[in-house]
């Protein structure tokens, strides 16, 4: 096939080929009322299977339309028809582009049917995706709760999947050393339980070994794979026989995660299910790395308004010991004052009866305590109004000559 340009397509562009697979064309030439197959193409044959083909009756059930192209003679075109495959646990629906022809002889008696058709199965499956995925990538931009982010993907692919897939990611420490539960809507709740917080490591199962290597690990039967040794017991009661984990990575190459498909049967996978894993683990990585930056951001934004707070605080406890200091400063100028009128009124009293040290409004508690400052000035006091005055006026020491007041301030 020649290319269209000479651009070369991105990783994301080959890993959705394969989701679209190819077009099957069909085609057959049915004789009769009974629509029995006259020729047929291989892909018709395969496709609707050969015993089936060949007996004629049961194609009616499955192209009712072929009744009405004969008897009517009319031609009928249907688009995305649904057909279901197969019977009982092997039934798969398909859907058709399907032109149906009459065949008609000389006279114009219809003599059968002609069925030309192109399988168009997996286009819609191609389509429901690129839907999907553009509603996932809405949820990341809108910044919906990762938990449902990766919930709302794991349904998706067990949806989207060709066969039965049990979709699980988990969410790596930022060590990168243990793994934590993330999304697994179908999986067993004791089994959610049982891994969450596993070790990553060579040898830890699937996921454990693909966190380790940061590559891809796929284990078809978990039954014999020794990966699986510490394991085995807890997938078997959880039903579990296949597992294929894709490491999810960082822009940078850092592992953010894994995204696991299990299966209830050995398997080996198809290149449609390697591709479901690549493209998804990309939107997976892409929905962890922003909660990461929308995390680091809260937390950016309450480091701010912490030391915003204490900037505050500090702010406030500076104002208060300003206005402390202040005041302290007011009082110690006042008890300066008390202590230098009561020096001059010594002159006449050298050991007054009352306090010297109360003020304006006076104190006429007993005079115990002699006080002096380095100026020479010196008073008489109560012990209350001697201790503030030797906390708050700087270089007041007690003066009394015989130490009873001393005495009488230490014994108080």
């Amino acid at each position: 096939m020649t290319a269209v340009s000479g651009r070369r397509p991105n990783a994301a562009d080959e890993d959705l080929r394969p989701l679209f697979g190819r077009s099957t064309a069909v085609f057959a030439s049915l004789a009769g009322p009974e629509h029995l197959v006259e020729t047929a193409n291989p892909a018709f044959l395969a496709t609707i299977g050969e015993e089936r083909a060949r007996s004629g009756v049961a194609l009616a059930d499955l192209m009712p339309e072929l009744d009405q192209v004969y008897r009517t003679g009319e031609p009928h075109t249907g688009r995305d028809v649904r057909i279901l495959l197969g019977a009982g646990p092997q039934a798969r629906e398909a859907f058709f582009d399907v032109t149906y022809e009459p065949r008609q002889d000389a006279d114009g008696t219809v003599t059968g049917v002609r069925v030309i058709g192109v399988e168009t199965t997996q286009v819609k499956q191609a389509q429901r995706l690129m839907a999907e995925h553009r509603a996932l990538l809405e949820q990341i931009a809108r910044q919906a709760p990762l938990a449902d982010v990766l919930d709302g993907m794991a349904r998706c692919i067990e949806d989207l999947a060709p066969d039965e897939v049990l979709v699980s990611v988990l969410l790596a420490d930022p060590d990168g050393r243990h793994l934590r539960h993330g999304a697994a809507p179908s999986l067993p709740g004791f089994y959610n339980e049982a891994i969450d917080g596993i070790a990553t490591g060579e040898g830890v199962g699937s996921c454990g070994t693909a966190a380790h290597r940061r590559q891809p690990v796929i284990v078809t039967d978990i039954g014999t794979d020794p990966f699986w040794d510490d394991f085995r017991e807890l997938a078997g009661r959880a039903g579990l026989a296949a597992c294929w984990s894709t490491p999810i990575l960082a822009r940078d190459g850092g592992l953010l995660g894994t995204f696991a498909m299990y299966h209830r049967t050995p398997r080996v996978p198809q290149e449609t299910d390697l591709a479901l894993a690549r493209v998804f683990a990309g939107t997976a990585a892409l929905a962890i790395e922003r909660h990461h930056i929308e995390q680091a951001k809260a937390a950016a934004e309450e480091r701010a308004k912490a030391a915003h707070d204490e900037l505050a605080t500090a702010m406030r406890a500076e104002r208060e010991l300003r206005a402390e200091a202040e005041q302290r400063a007011a009082t110690a100028a006042e008890l300066t004052a008390r202590m230098r009128a009561a020096a001059a009124a010594q002159a006449a009293a050298p050991h007054p009866d009352a306090c010297q040290l109360g003020g304006a409004q006076g104190c006429t508690a007993p005079a115990e305590i002699k006080v002096a400052d380095s100026w020479g000035d010196s008073a008489w006091g109560c012990p209350t109004h001697v201790e503030e005055a030797i906390l708050n006026v700087r270089s007041v020491f007690i003066a009394s000559e015989e130490l009873g007041g001393l005495a009488a301030y230490v014994n108080r």
